[in-house]
């Protein structure tokens, strides 16, 4: 196999999910493992045993102390193969993206370069959101060398308005790496490059996946960072008593909790998991903002049955195309509802078991407790029985983080069937097409976490705060509510430890209700962003209408599409404006835990914050709107700009088709004319073949005048000849000249009169008229006739 073939293969299993929708699961092939193999082999025989925390010492006379962990030292110089200074003026920098950096560091874990766990976290990715498998101990690291100062940061600006890191080994950084063992540098350049080869391996993105590829051999392989992993566990809904009104009690699996250990299979790739931090009796709420009312509230009753007597069943998105038909054929993945409980046009709470394909072995006995609003807050909940072989207790944030994403994946499937399509469009336009894989909050309640600690050793920039990271995103700050209730803060969620923290669930709901429509605040506002740099390409087309034809037809469609987004938008705003008019602070409890976990979340405040960005994307949206106002008034003057150059363009022709008019009917007569003296001419010889060599001179008459003025006088004859040409010339020209006179003498005058007429009199009319010319045409039942006839000119004296 030639180096531009190696790791290209792949093999495609197409699986049909429950939307009717194919998911390509990508499997690596022989060739690609047998590859992997060789390259974890190699970095073996150089690093030996696994022992990334331990400090690099070196007693070699060749290398030094760097004074950094193994992980660190690898890290460092993965760097810097990727990064490079500019030698002067004329040359550039290079520097390293986090995001790719990302992808090297979890292909380091895969491949056993790093020492490092993995968990799956969503980001943004050329304006889609996936879910990457993301090491928080290798971002760790990477703070620490930030901090040494070994390398330098970048922070830039995305198109899509997100903010980017880079990153460049910085001068001390380099001398560090002399130090460092080539042991160390030679297993990472086995690692970083193309098997047997020195070409480096950078990342690519390709819409849907990571690739590593070499961009001169082409030489390329998939990364699986953006497959995410599953685990086997057991689940009962979860629906906190404070969304509950009336109705049943949502129903328990724990009878069922033997499953997943039975089971007892995941297809993590890591195979040297280290568990840090555990919880147990775990319940997990993820939430987000749909824009929701009160009538979609009433539809919302309605898709699942709520108003029926026998109430609930199998849900699904697919739309029946034939529903006068007999059968409709699906797949057998569904979801089946059980209505709680609810009121028309305030909320909804039910259970959905779900019933999708999973991995062979993999276990996933999923029931969610899905509660909505007319607020927008949607909230779905689990309570963990089991994961793996361990049930109800001791669950590792390991396996926590890749059941959140499970959740996560699945919620937005289920509320995508229930709601109606008007919502799926809101939702596709404020994600960009992306809505399936849209960011949620989570909020993870745990009876006790072992160790338990105080907020401060939390807080530790090492082991703790990664092991969180996986599952509440980045911490930002942790309190003790007591000596036994613990608080963590986090970008993507919350995290409450305690036996007590069951007890504020009011609280706890509030703050992750007033979170998720933040989050959406910050999709919507983005979108709003991108919807000005839309307006802005928009301008640069109108301003190529005068040079190219197809920039009109464009300007204007995209002139439509603009228009119906931003209506769109304004709608959405609209939700937004009437949820927070219904989001209500709670009271502050009058216990002292209360009074400190109420503080702590700063619920007080939170919906005067959220009033306030509200108004400034309301801002926002009006500019854009006005925005499309100057670009509408815009396209319609370079269209009435174009209609006028057109017409002047034609009333151009027009004149050159009427100069060429005249001019052929000057050139007609002429030619009129001559065929008169050719008929002339021709006439004349005709004649002069009947006679022969005849002629006037011969006769005797004539041979005085010949002989006395011709033939004694030399240019008498040639004089008389000019003349007569010339009065030949004069005459035929004075006979086109009048011949065309009169033709310029014709005017023809057309009056349109806007009135009825009697046709019955009109055909009286022309009957009586020599008609000159008659034209039919036909179109469909449309018959048009047009008749051309004499009239007699009267002049009144």
């Amino acid at each position: 196999m030639s180096d531009a073939e190696v790791g290209i293969e792949v093999n495609e299993k197409s699986s049909k999910n429950w939307l009717g929708t194919y998911v390509e699961v990508i499997t690596p092939t022989e060739t690609e493992k047998q590859e992997t193999n060789d390259m974890n082999s190699k970095i073996a025989t150089y690093l030996g045993p696994r022992s990334g925390d331990s400090t690099m010492v070196d007693s070699s006379s060749e290398d030094g102390d760097t004074g950094l962990t193994n992980n660190q030292g690898r890290l460092l110089y993965l760097i810097h193969l990727h990064t490079a200074k500019a030698k002067d003026r004329d040359s550039k920098d290079r520097w390293l993206r986090k995001q790719s950096l990302d992808i090297l560091v979890y292909e380091g874990v895969v491949s056993e370069l790093f020492d490092y766990d993995y968990a799956p976290q969503s980001s943004l990715v050329d304006s889609r959101r996936v879910w990457l498998n993301v090491s928080q101990e290798g971002q760790s690291d990477i703070e620490v060398l930030r901090e040494e100062e070994l390398i330098n940061a970048l922070l830039v600006s995305s198109k899509s308005h997100k903010p980017v890191v880079l990153f460049q080994v910085s001068d001390k950084g380099q001398e560090v790496l002399q130090d460092l063992a080539r042991q160390e540098k030679e297993a990472v350049n086995i690692f970083a490059h193309k098997p047997d080869s020195r070409e480096l391996l950078k990342t690519t993105w390709d819409g849907e996946s990571y690739w590593l590829e070499s961009s001169s051999s082409g030489y390329k392989r998939r990364s699986t960072a953006t497959d995410t992993e599953d685990v086997s566990y057991v689940s009962s809904a979860y629906i906190p008593q404070c969304l509950r009104f009336g109705g049943r009690p949502t129903m328990s699996n724990a009878h069922r909790a033997h499953e997943s250990g039975q089971a007892g299979i995941d297809n993590i790739r890591d195979n040297d998991l280290e568990e840090i931090v555990t919880l147990n009796s775990v319940s997990m709420i993820v939430a987000e903002y749909i824009p929701f009312g009160s009538n979609q509230i009433v539809q919302l009753n309605n898709n699942v049955g709520s108003t029926e007597r026998v109430q609930g069943g199998y849900i699904s998105s697919v739309i029946d195309g034939d529903s006068s038909g007999t059968a409709l054929e699906l797949s057998p993945e569904l979801t089946s509802v059980e209505v709680l409980d609810y009121t028309q046009t305030n909320h909804l709470n039910f259970e959905a078991e779900i019933r999708f394909r999973e991995d062979l072995g993999v276990v996933q006995v999923e029931t969610f407790g899905i509660s909505m609003n007319a607020e927008g807050t949607c909230f779905y909940g689990l309570q963990l029985e089991a994961v793996m072989n361990r049930i109800k207790d001791n669950i590792s944030l390991d396996h926590l983080s890749r059941i959140l994403v499970d959740i996560q994946q699945d919620s937005s499937s289920i509320v995508d069937s229930v709601m109606s399509q008007y919502q799926r469009e809101l939702l596709d336009l404020v994600f960009i097409g992306d809505a399936h894989n849209r960011n949620k909050i989570n909020l993870i309640i745990a009876n006790e976490i072992t160790p338990h600690l105080t907020a401060d050793e939390f807080m530790d920039k090492g082991e703790y705060e990664n092991e969180f990271k996986q599952v509440i995103g980045d911490t930002k700050a942790a309190f003790d509510i007591t000596e036994q209730d613990s608080l963590i803060f986090g970008s993507q969620g919350l995290l409450v430890c305690g036996p007590t923290a069951r007890n504020y669930e009011s609280l706890l709901c509030a703050y992750i209700s007033f979170n998720s429509l933040d989050l959406f605040l910050q999709n919507f506002f983005s979108r709003v962003l991108l919807h000005n740099d839309d307006l802005k390409a928009s301008y640069q087309v109108v301003e190529r209408v005068e040079y190219d034809p197809l920039a009109l037809t464009q300007s204007r469609n995209r002139l439509s599409t603009l228009s119906k987004e931003i209506i769109m938008l304004d709608q959405v705003l609209n939700y937004l404006d009437e949820a927070l008019q219904m989001m209500d602070v709670p009271l502050e409890p009058p216990e002292q835990a209360g009074r400190s976990l109420y503080n702590r979340l700063e619920l007080s405040g939170m919906r005067d914050m959220l009033v306030r960005k509200a108004n400034d994307v309301k801002k926002n949206l009006t500019a854009s709107q006005r925005n499309l106002d100057l670009l509408r008034e815009r396209v319609e003057i370079e269209s009435h700009n174009k209609t006028v150059n057109m017409s002047l363009q034609l009333e151009k022709n027009t004149r050159t088709l009427c100069s060429l008019q005249v001019a052929n009917g000057d050139a007609v007569r002429s030619l009129k004319i001559l065929q008169t003296i050719f008929a002339g001419i021709i006439a004349f010889d005709f004649l002069d073949r009947i006679t022969g060599d005849w002629t006037v001179v011969d006769t005797a008459w004539m041979s005085g005048f010949v002989d006395t003025v011709i033939k004694e006088h030399t240019l008498v004859w040639f004089a008389i000849s000019i003349v007569a040409w010339c009065l030949a010339a004069y005459l035929v020209s004075r006979r086109l000249y009048l011949a065309n006179w009169k033709s310029r003498g014709v005017t023809t005058i057309s009056i349109t009169v806007n009135r009825s007429i009697d046709t019955a009199k009109l055909k009286e009319l022309i009957q009586e008229k020599e008609k000159t010319t008659e034209e039919r045409k036909y179109e469909g039942k449309k018959q048009l006739v047009k008749v051309t006839c004499k009239f007699l000119y009267v002049r009144v004296e």
